[in-house]
């Protein structure tokens, strides 16, 4: 496999309607919010966090598309496999992989030697990088992969919407409700909840991918191709009562031609400008919105311009959505 040669910057564009895209669990699971502009955020390990279901679900069972980071997963033990593969001509060594709490690699040329293994297994190791340093130690790993929070292009309002259950948990909860206080019949059975959405938003996350580090861990050309497939259907197979209607619209990719990069990745960003769609014609926004507008409530109330003039040489734009 060709590892990748050269740098891609993306910019990733998606949306979310009545639903709460990542629930912040310090505030009562509320959508995440910048409390100075009230502006939406989604964290990058929520974004990964998908991008590493899709590939698990897309790639189940194949050949160096494993995932480390799974729900209920025991990370120790995932570390003892590659030690138990790198000694398995060593009848002693074999046994003290296969039983021991903690282990260290024996020189630096077995350090090596397990890091490449966990790359070579584990798509995410090999893609986002990974700490495997606790118990039994293989390492850590910076993956050539990164993202950056996604944020939203206007300010957004979570709306705390009343929710009902009417059937009972046990016995006990089922006569309580049956019965008041002194036995007279309750019509009010229900156990009430609350859940917290986001009417609509349009989030905007940066992505960078860098050739000299995929050189380290073995990226390869077909894994970005998997990466950009990931990130166009990775809401396809992420669907919830509470996440909504969550959509990947756009996804704009700039190719470098050569590892280092022809241009810096927040010039490139800057060329792509979102605004308001006011009578088919593009309304730029600022930090605050646009305030004398209806909130926005579906895609089509956004405009997406990409300029292209004067692109810096080397540099290539491909729309990938």
């Amino acid at each position: 496999m060709t590892t990748l040669s050269s740098r891609h910057d993306f910019v990733l564009i998606f949306d979310v309607t009545n639903g709460n895209p990542n629930g912040d669990p310090d505030a009562g699971n509320l959508p995440r919010l910048d409390p100075e502009t009230n502006h939406g955020l989604v964290s990058d390990v929520c974004l990964k966090r998908k991008l590493r279901n899709y590939v698990e679900l897309a790639r189940a069972g194949e050949v160096g598309h494993h995932i480390y980071v799974q729900e209920g997963a025991i990370l120790n033990e995932k570390h003892r496999e590659a030690y138990v593969a790198k000694r398995g001509d060593d009848a002693k060594a074999l046994k003290e992989a296969k039983e021991a709490k903690k282990l260290n690699p024996k020189g630096d040329e077995e350090a090596r030697a397990l890091r490449d293994w966990m790359c070579a297994n584990f798509f995410d190791v090999r893609t986002f990088g990974a700490v495997m340093s606790t118990g039994i130690n293989c390492g850590q790993v910076k993956g050539p992969v990164q993202m950056a929070f996604a944020r939203s292009v206007e300010p957004v309002l979570p709306v705390e919407i009343s929710i009902t259950r009417m059937a009972a948990t046990n016995e006990a909860e089922q006569k309580k409700r049956a019965e008041g206080e002194e036995g007279e019949a309750r019509t009010d059975n229900r156990t009430m909840g609350r859940k917290h959405i986001v009417p609509y938003g349009l989030y905007v996350a940066h992505g960078f991918v860098s050739a000299r580090f995929a050189e380290r861990t073995g990226f390869t050309e077909a894994d970005l191709n998997l990466l950009f497939e990931a990130l166009a259907n990775m809401f396809e197979h992420d669907r919830s009562a509470a996440r909504g209607e969550m959509n990947t619209r756009k996804l704009i990719v700039f190719a470098h031609e050569n590892a280092l990069g022809n241009a810096p990745a927040h010039v490139l960003f800057d060329r792509v400008r979102i605004g308001r769609c006011v009578d088919g014609e593009f309304r730029a926004l600022d930090d605050r919105g646009l305030g004398n507008l209806a909130p926005a409530r579906k895609f089509g109330d956004y405009l997406i311009e990409i300029d292209r003039d004067g692109l810096p040489a080397g540099v290539e734009i491909r729309e990938l959505l």
